[in-house]
């Protein structure tokens, strides 16, 4: 089993940043490869449409807006990876900036070990970068 496990810090309060990124559909809004995100089976199913082609589907497992937090699992993807499942975290930090971990464990399909690792890792840090863009840091 591999685990990927990253964090970036914003420097506005995790509830602003959770009005962009809570909503399990949201992921257009903030993450650069992904075009749009279809919701099913009662919103606790989406399909990711990806810029350039391709579709992820992935399965809500918990969500909490008290916590800044949700858990999902993919279902089915182009991605090297199966048996995926991740959590998106908001922490408040002392000053009251954001601190946001996105971490994930998965088995590699289809590709080495460290190939799986690098195309999570760079998903996650497209979204970072790209969350930084939007709200400065």
């Amino acid at each position: 089993m591999s685990k990927v496990s990253m964090n970036t810090k914003l420097p506005v309060s995790p509830a602003k940043v959770w009005k962009m990124i809570g909503g399990f559909n949201a992921l257009p809004d903030w993450h650069p490869a992904i075009e749009s995100s279809e919701p099913s089976n009662g919103g606790r199913t989406r399909t990711l449409t990806l810029l350039g082609g391709g579709k992820i589907v992935e399965d809500l497992e918990h969500a909490s807006d008290d916590e800044w937090t949700y858990s999902y699992s993919i279902v089915d993807s182009p991605l090297p990876v199966g048996n995926y499942k991740a959590t998106i975290k908001l922490t408040e930090e002392a000053d009251g900036t954001c601190s946001m971990a996105w971490s994930s464990d998965f088995e590699a399909v289809g590709a080495p070990e460290n190939q799986a690792v690098e195309a999570i890792q760079g998903i996650y840090q497209a979204g970072f970068d790209n969350l930084k863009k939007m709200f400065g840091g």
